[in-house]
């Protein structure tokens, strides 16, 4: 069995990831322009800023889009296939990629609601992914 890679985690998403580990999906929010965003500040040329803050978000939201996977991600993946990577709009208005758990024979659909579902790999890392909301 190959291991599958884990996400590195830095200074700029340990509250993310932390926030995993006790089921908390945390976003970071713009006190200026009252959004939130999920994405490295640096990596959207914002420098540290007292006005961007993390916060707990509901973790419900729907589907804006996503793909049916039949070709994995690599060799670490290929037991997962067919799976489903989705882009996910938060109630809070950010988005979100991710992945959506369905059970054999549910099928989904653009606009469906779903909601947060924490997969918990190791001691040290836990991975929102998403189920629909029944």
């Amino acid at each position: 069995m190959i291991n599958k890679p884990t996400p590195v985690i830095d200074a700029d998403s340990r509250q993310y990831w932390e926030g995993a580990k006790s089921k908390k999906l945390m976003m970071q929010y713009n006190k200026n322009s009252n959004e939130y965003f999920l994405y490295s500040s640096s990596l959207g040329g914002i420098k540290h800023n007292e006005n961007i803050e993390w916060k707990e978000v509901s973790g419900r939201g729907e589907i804006y889009s996503f793909t049916l996977v039949h070709a994995p991600a690599g060799e670490a993946f290929k037991d997962d296939i067919p799976y489903i990577v989705a882009l996910i709009t938060l109630e809070e208005g950010a988005r979100i990629i991710s992945n959506i758990i369905i059970e054999e024979g549910e099928k989904i659909s653009i606009g469906d609601r779903v909601t947060v579902h924490f997969e918990k790999y190791s001691e040290e890392l836990t991975i929102p992914k998403f189920k629909l909301v029944k």
